[in-house]
């Protein structure tokens, strides 16, 4: 009998086998692909293979798993469709590797056993009614937004809403937009429940997932944590999806197989038919939208846990406060920290740049040290003593030949996180000092430094945004961002949206526990929109006028945007390439093309990068006609399109 096999390959349609077997949709079988042996799953539709003529291959054999559901199948045939992704990388998502699955792991789950202990925490008022709003309908499909400002307690809403769920038998998924946040949270959820949920992403090991994988799928784990990727995990009982920090730009991946695990998460529990709850203190746009039309619930918490204040904010006006030369603190801050930490309040001094400076030069022969690789400057880290490109991973070392004469006199040019970090060392000397960015928490003593940090035993935090993401320091009052001047929209549509959440997430992390707290901005423009954004304390006001921005220019949510990147070698070539293609689709698919022009980034990895850009209307239709498309036009030798669409970033 012939059977419709999906491979985890390019291609956008399964192959034919046969086999004696009674197969059905969705068992995973084990087939010859050319020389491999890979593992496949048994597809809703044979491929359309009237014009072929060759010889099928047998299964080789029907592995011990449980099988793929049938709505997982839609899903990820509805997921290839919107996100122009072929089939088989859609499944390769689901499948740990060509062949992980196929020894069945049978013990190893009392690790995730879900016993839930009686907990003490009471919910205030608003938070059960948050909690009753959220539960409503709970075992249909719906889209319901918790807004809570920092430090309302939404986690505790959430887990009880959760608790209800696994109660009855079903699984849980928490989305989490950063792997740093897996650590914190789940101590968080262990002292709630009573056992440990079982936690997905890029950092563990190859066991421990195939563990986890296999309890997931026969039911055995009821609660993951996880990134993205947890997202296409084979869920047997699926009952509840909750995605934290739903604004956050992570969600989004952004290489290889692009999708926003936030939008993606949605579809999957409409699939499913259940339950999606989005947790935020600041909507992103697109979801204030649909909460405006009435496609989503919302419930709000206002109160602070414990009623615990929200902290003030206070702009130094620098035009008032002279810097000192090679200094990015005024005086005027200095006395503002030291009465903080005379008080015991922790102290975060914020600056979303790591290394020590973003732009290196020689003050003898002007030369400016740029990657050779990508079209950006090299970032000097001072603890690692190199300058590194952030995109690529080139690393070299600072000593460099000058063509004037002996070696090149540096000028360091801005500061990092590292370069605010030496000056607040020589202002208090005295003090405990931690720098907090990827570069530093990612390294197996971070659970050390965060003990640390939570324990009030370093004075002083200097961080990038990565401190922003629901971290819970119960001392920290006192953040001075120091320079909000930097904070610029460029190029980026989303850049003022990006800002309000991000200050609004940091101004959380201080007075959590209802001691007075304050944030310090520093800047020269001290009257600017921005600022009146960030300092009010009602995000509604600027997401009513973001909306009536992005309709009046037809950008997203009111317009699908769909993100074509060309990439090449030679740079004339992919220009002559570029308006090549516009000219071959501009006329066959269903929405405006725009470009082709650089990319900010112009090159990237050695390749240099043009886009175009597609404008329509927010239907699948778009979407099919490029599909129907891009296997029509052949691209000169060396030059790769990638197919972004709903794009976040334009890098």
């Amino acid at each position: 009998m012939k059977y419709p096999i999906l491979l985890p390959n390019i291609f956008n349609y399964p192959f034919t086998y046969e086999s004696d077997l009674d197969l059905k949709i969705g068992e995973y079988v084990s087939v010859p692909f050319g020389k491999n042996k890979l593992t496949g799953v048994v597809w809703d539709k044979l491929e359309d293979n009237e014009q072929k003529k060759f010889k099928l291959k047998k299964v080789f054999k029907k592995l011990q798993v449980k099988p793929l559901k049938k709505t997982t199948i839609n899903f990820l045939n509805w997921f290839s469709e919107y996100n122009i992704i072929p089939k088989g990388m859609a499944l390769k998502l689901i499948l740990l590797s060509n062949n992980a699955i196929e020894d069945n792991i049978k013990n190893n789950f009392q690790v995730f056993e879900s016993n839930i202990k009686n907990n003490s925490i009471k919910l205030s008022e608003d938070q059960k009614k948050s909690l009753k709003e959220m539960v409503v309908l709970k075992n249909k499909f719906r889209v319901h937004v918790l807004q809570g400002t920092t430090g309302s307690g939404k986690t505790f809403v959430y887990f009880e809403a959760l608790k209800s769920i696994i109660q009855k038998g079903f699984q849980g998924l928490i989305l989490l937009p950063e792997i740093g946040l897996t650590g914190q949270f789940q101590q968080k959820f262990v002292e709630y429940f009573g056992f440990n949920p079982a936690v997905w992403h890029s950092g563990i090991s190859k066991k421990k997932k195939e563990i986890i994988w296999n309890g997931i799928s026969n039911g055995k784990i009821q609660v993951i944590i996880g990134a993205r990727s947890s997202l296409f995990l084979p869920f047997k009982k699926l009952g509840i999806i909750i995605v934290d920090e739903e604004h956050d730009q992570s969600f989004k991946q952004d290489e290889g197989i692009t999708y926003n695990a936030r939008d993606m998460a949605i579809a999957r529990a409409s699939f499913e038919n259940i339950p999606i709850n989005l947790i935020t203190a600041v909507p992103s746009v697109e979801t204030y939208e649909n909460i405006k039309k009435g496609k989503y619930s919302l419930s709000r918490l206002n109160q602070r846990y414990q009623n615990a204040s929200l902290p003030n904010y206070e702009i130094i006006n620098l035009n008032n406060s002279k810097l000192e030369k090679q200094s990015w603190l005024s005086n005027e801050i200095i006395k503002k920290v030291n009465s903080h930490l005379e008080k015991k309040d922790q102290v975060l001094f914020f600056l979303n740049r790591r290394g020590f400076s973003p732009h290196v030069l020689c003050n003898k022969c002007y030369t400016s040290f740029s990657c050779p690789n990508c079209s950006i400057n090299l970032v000097y880290h001072k603890n690692k003593g190199n300058l590194l490109c952030h995109y690529c991973g080139y690393k070299s070392h600072l000593k460099r030949d000058c063509s004037k004469e002996g070696n090149c006199e540096f000028i360091f040019s801005g500061p990092g996180v590292e370069r605010i970090s030496d000056e607040v060392k020589r202002k208090f000397p005295d003090k405990k000092i931690e720098i907090f960015s990827s570069d530093t928490m990612n390294k197996k003593d971070s659970m050390d430094k965060l003990d640390k940090i939570i324990k009030n035993e370093t004075n002083i935090l200097v961080g990038t945004q990565l401190i922003s993401k629901g971290f819970h320091f119960p001392s920290l009052n006192c953040i001075v961002v120091v320079d909000i001047d930097l904070s610029s929209q460029g190029h980026d549509l989303r850049g003022a949206e990006k800002n309000l959440q991000l200050y609004h997430q940091l101004s959380g992390r201080a007075g959590r526990t209802g001691k007075p707290a304050t944030v310090y901005f520093q800047t020269y423009n001290h009257d600017t929109k921005m600022i009146d954004d960030i300092t009010n304390k009602n995000p509604d006001i600027f997401l009513e006028r973001e909306l009536e921005i992005r309709k009046k220019n037809k950008l997203p949510p009111f317009q699908r945007f769909i993100s074509l990147i060309l990439t090449g070698e030679n740079e004339h070539k992919l220009e002559t390439e570029a308006l090549g293609f516009k000219n071959f689709i501009e006329t066959k698919i269903e929405g405006k093309v725009l470009g082709p022009v650089n990319a900010p980034i112009f090159r990237l990895k050695r390749k240099f990068r043009v886009r175009l850009l597609i404008r329509g209307i927010k239907s699948m239709k778009v979407q099919n006609s490029i599909a129907k498309i891009i296997p029509n036009y052949k691209f000169a030798a060396g030059i790769k399109l990638s197919v972004d669409v709903d794009p976040i970033n334009f890098n």
